[in-house]
């Protein structure tokens, strides 16, 4: 298996005392389900942010889609998102957009031309299964609708590695579980995956690795099956 993720000992502290992260280092393989866990405050997001390159670290490198921090250029961070994947616990949608239209301008701002926006926007409503929900606006939908949705959005440049943030932390339990069952269909497909959450039921129940941070520390790796 090829690593699609490659962190090696990163840091991260802001305010010059407050240690957000301190010396992680791990690896996610192409196609591998991974949760991320950890108390409010561990690092779960800055870890993420990271990743993405909302900021960058003060020690240490990632590794990521063919990107690395130690030369990534200000006009590469683009490139670099459009192969990655992000939801959030609260969606944000665009409130005055359809879900066909918050899907399609994910397209739209990278200059695809009409055609291409449209067959793949209704493909990735059909993936998530609301395509009957495309004229519906934010408000009119579930949060599991909802969710779904940003879930489409975050797929369309096929990204290599999908990042998830809480995504059932707003959910009833039923919507959880759909939600799931709609990550895992990805994750079988091939994606990979990174996924915070708080909620240690779900964790043990699906059994994938389990990545713990405690304070900024990488504290816990515990493989699918305790292997």
């Amino acid at each position: 298996m090829m690593a699609i993720l490659t962190v090696k000992n990163l840091g991260k502290v802001y305010n010059k005392r407050w240690i957000a992260l301190s010396d992680v280092s791990f690896s996610i393989d192409d196609g591998e389900f991974v949760f991320l866990v950890g108390p409010s405050g561990a690092g779960k997001s800055t870890l993420l942010k990271l990743v993405l390159a909302q900021e960058m670290p003060d020690t240490g490198t990632i590794e990521v889609a063919g990107f690395s921090t130690e030369t990534l250029k200000h006009d590469d961070i683009p490139l670099l998102r459009r192969k990655l994947g992000v939801i959030f616990q609260d969606f944000k949608l665009l409130p005055d957009m359809t879900a066909y239209g918050n899907v399609a301008f994910a397209l739209r701002v990278c200059g695809y031309p009409s055609k291409i926006v449209k067959t793949r926007t209704e493909e990735l409503l059909a993936q998530v299964g609301l395509l009957h929900k495309s004229k519906s606006y934010p408000q009119e939908l579930s949060g599991g609708e909802s969710q779904r949705i940003a879930i489409a959005r975050a797929l369309v440049h096929s990204p290599v590695l999908l990042l998830a943030d809480e995504p059932t932390g707003n959910l009833d339990p039923h919507a959880t579980e759909d939600i799931m069952q709609l990550l895992l269909d990805i994750n079988r497909q091939g994606m990979a995956i990174l996924m915070a959450t708080h909620d240690i039921d779900l964790v043990e129940r699906y059994g994938f690795r389990v990545l713990e941070l405690q304070e900024g520390y990488l504290i816990g790796d515990r493989k699918k099956d305790n292997e």
